[in-house]
């Protein structure tokens, strides 16, 4: 579909202002760093536990009823809210440094993260379809997650040179102003909403309008067997690999590289998410045989690269995480095709709550598996889930 001349300032801008809010939201210097304060405080490995926990259950419980509140009032206002909510987070931690602060940093994350999720992807699907680009959603989503992984890599580069400078309150300053220029940004995206299709019979006059959008949205999930079958397929997608992207550091350690080293081979996996985003595009020609494949192929470099025990395995994981970035992004772009409804947002959020739910439990399932095996064998046999995906593929029901 060709985009009318005088519609392409309008993409161009939307483009410009997606990269620069996934880029600002991960450009947060106290990524690498957080483990290290909380520490340094004195905080034992299991209150550290215990607050990831505490950030999950964030995600999980917020991230529908986050849905459905953009949905019904403004997805452009909850991008806006999501990094500030971070801020707040982020100044908590370096100006009171104890773990009711770090807890309450981490609601407030957790909570941002899922204002932020399905408000984004439906805000931009929705911009794209009124201006006829809705073909370039998985071009402008690819692009956007690569945009997310340097905004990462900018983080770890800067990380040491401003704590050199200025210890944790320097690096804390520069996560807090990195938030207010994504709430700025976010302040620049357009939003055009259009009344529902099929609006829900209110059974009470004064009944709030965004249980309209709850019902809406559930009912599509439950109604089409295509929808339901996009969401899930994006929990099955996205979790395995997400989970695993936390713990490729003691996977690195564990080749005997030394610690001056390993930066050098995680940043050989964010240089593969990189390219898989940027293949968004390409990737749109993929027949669901095809699509199939390209889990098998990462999956099977996944655990090859692993079982190698040896830094050059490396780049057999960074070809994995290429082609895992890049099934997600198709996953999402499947789910926004199939959507027909007004509620956008919150059908992307239970997508999104399902994908926390299994990374949850692939958290406690991996921590069993690697203290039983190690982290090579359990990298191996996280991926072996991808294989029953692909056939799920192959017989048509995704």
């Amino acid at each position: 579909m060709l985009v009318a001349p005088a519609r392409v300032p309008a993409t161009r801008r939307l483009a410009a202002t997606l990269y620069g809010y996934a880029f600002l939201t991960d450009l947060v210097l106290l990524y690498p760093l957080y483990v290290l304060l909380f520490a340094d405080t004195g905080l034992s490995v299991g209150q550290i536990s215990s607050l990831f926990v505490l950030w999950a259950a964030a995600g999980i419980v917020l991230e529908v009823p986050s849905g459905v509140w953009a949905d019904a009032v403004s997805r452009r206002l909850l991008l806006c809210l999501a990094p500030l909510l971070a801020a707040a987070g982020f100044a908590l931690w370096v100006l009171l440094p104890s773990y009711p602060a770090f807890a309450a940093g981490f609601l407030l994350w957790g909570a941002g993260g899922a204002l932020r999720s399905g408000a984004l992807e439906a805000l931009v699907f929705t911009e794209l379809q009124r201006l006829g680009a809705a073909d370039r959603y998985a071009r402008l989503i690819g692009r956007t997650r690569t945009a997310e992984v340097l905004g990462a890599v900018g983080s770890g580069v800067l990380a040491g040179p401003v704590f050199a400078l200025g210890g944790y309150l320097a690096v804390g300053a520069a996560s807090v102003a990195a938030c207010l220029l994504a709430a700025a940004v976010a302040a620049r995206f357009p939003e055009h909403r259009r009344p529902p299709a099929a609006p829900v019979p209110a059974v009470d006059d004064d009944e709030p309008g965004w249980l309209d959008s709850l019902r809406l949205g559930l009912r599509e999930v439950r109604a089409d067997r295509r929808v339901r079958a996009a969401v899930l397929l994006v929990a099955a997608v996205t979790a395995i690999w997400g989970g695993l992207d936390e713990y490729t550091g003691l996977l690195a350690a564990d080749t005997g590289m030394a610690e001056v080293g390993v930066p050098l081979l995680l940043l050989l996996v964010w240089a593969g998410m990189t390219v898989g985003g940027l293949l968004a595009p390409l990737g749109e020609r993929l027949s669901h045989r095809g699509y199939a494949g390209l889990l098998v192929f990462a999956a099977a470099a996944t655990a090859a690269g692993a079982l190698l025990r040896h830094p050059a395995g490396f780049v057999l994981l960074a070809a994995a995480f290429a082609a895992f970035q890049l099934a997600t992004v198709l996953a999402d772009v499947r789910l926004q095709a199939r959507i027909t409804g007004s509620a956008r947002a919150t059908v992307t959020s239970a997508a999104g709550m399902a994908t926390d739910l299994t990374i949850v439990a692939f958290y406690a399932g991996y921590g069993l598996l690697a203290g039983a095996v190690g982290n090579p064998a359990a990298f191996a046999v996280a991926v072996l889930p991808y294989l029953l995906v692909a056939l799920w593929l192959l017989t048509g029901r995704a």
